[in-house]
């Protein structure tokens, strides 16, 4: 986690790996960027297909218009799973993030993306991909990172801010500490101009410049959708500033508080069971909070010490605890 970082068609189901009970709701990107356009942030023109003669028509004609200079495109695996572009399918096809640049692209990267499974850090085990998403391609001046998280130190909002961003910010937070800037939000008076006007300086924006001035709005826009849907996490990697001066989401990943599904009935209608672990949705229809665990021998041990020592015997002798 980000936050322990810096303090120190016809969808099929796959099962994910077993990380633990499911305590925030986590979307797709396509639907992380409807909802951060609802909230007035900028974001690139994308469309979703769910077949590759659908990817091949979003290029073509949504992406692309008759008469004008062919434009190119990103397309990308929608799982929720991160490091999509470093992923490797099942099938042998790498990465889950590809450019689109001559017509015929789209249909056969789609093709080698939906209905196979991508195998990434985050999922070894592999997550069903039911769609991609083609993405207007953004020619960036710079890649900045920025998110808005829900810090225990503080407990409260904490607004983080690189300006290294477009990589892991797990990795700079560890290689150069010094270009992770933070501001704590009071959630009483919620995110001041003084605040924003810092991260946009921080982030590498010319003070007083249009793309400062668009950050900070950017910023307040965040904060905006972080405390309206009940958010735990809304991060921007990359957040690009564009020649002409423009800020722009590239890529987005919104978590929401799963007490609140009952007054973000809207968001939650778009959860992707698919996604998850069929136990879990199964637990969750019940209120129960659903962990799975590896093995072949359960163990239920009262104190750590004879736990430890349980699980060495297991093991010594040839079982998994």
């Amino acid at each position: 986690m980000l936050s322990s970082t810096i303090r120190s068609s016809t969808l099929r189901r796959t099962a994910a790996p077993a990380v633990g009970a499911v305590r925030n709701l986590n979307v797709h990107e396509y639907v992380s960027m409807e909802i951060l356009e609802h909230y007035g942030v900028k974001v690139p023109r994308a469309f979703v297909a769910s077949t590759p003669d659908e990817a091949e028509y979003a290029f073509l004609h949504n992406i692309n218009k008759a008469g004008e200079p062919l434009k190119d495109c990103v397309i990308k695996a929608q799982v929720l799973s991160g490091g999509r572009g470093l992923g490797t399918f099942k099938n042998g096809f790498q990465g889950g993030v590809h450019f689109v640049t001559k017509p015929g692209q789209a249909k056969d990267m789609a093709s080698k993306m939906l209905g196979h499974e991508l195998v990434t850090k985050q999922a070894p085990n592999g997550i069903i991909c039911n769609r991609v998403l083609l993405m207007e391609r953004l020619y960036m001046r710079r890649e900045m990172y920025l998110s808005i998280i829900m810090d225990r130190a503080s407990q409260g909002p904490l607004l983080v801010g690189s300006p290294a961003g477009g990589t892991s910010i797990e990795d700079v937070a560890k290689t150069n500490p010094e270009k992770i800037f933070t501001e704590r939000i009071d959630i009483t008076e919620g995110i001041q101009d003084d605040q924003c006007e810092r991260m946009a300086t921080n982030l590498g924006m010319e003070p007083g410049s249009e793309s400062w001035h668009k950050g900070i709005q950017l910023m307040k826009n965040l904060y905006a959708l972080f405390e309206g849907a009940d958010c735990t996490q809304v991060e921007i990697n990359p957040l690009a500033e564009t020649p002409d001066g423009d800020i722009v989401v590239s890529d987005a990943k919104i978590n929401f508080d799963e007490n609140a599904e009952y007054r973000q009935r809207h968001i939650f209608e778009k959860r992707d069971f698919t996604q998850e672990d069929p136990r879990e949705v199964e637990a969750s229809k019940y209120n129960l909070n659903y962990i799975g665990l590896d093995g072949n021998i359960g163990c239920m041990v009262n104190g750590a010490g004879l736990a430890m020592s349980t699980m060495d015997i297991i093991q010594l002798m040839g079982g998994t605890p």
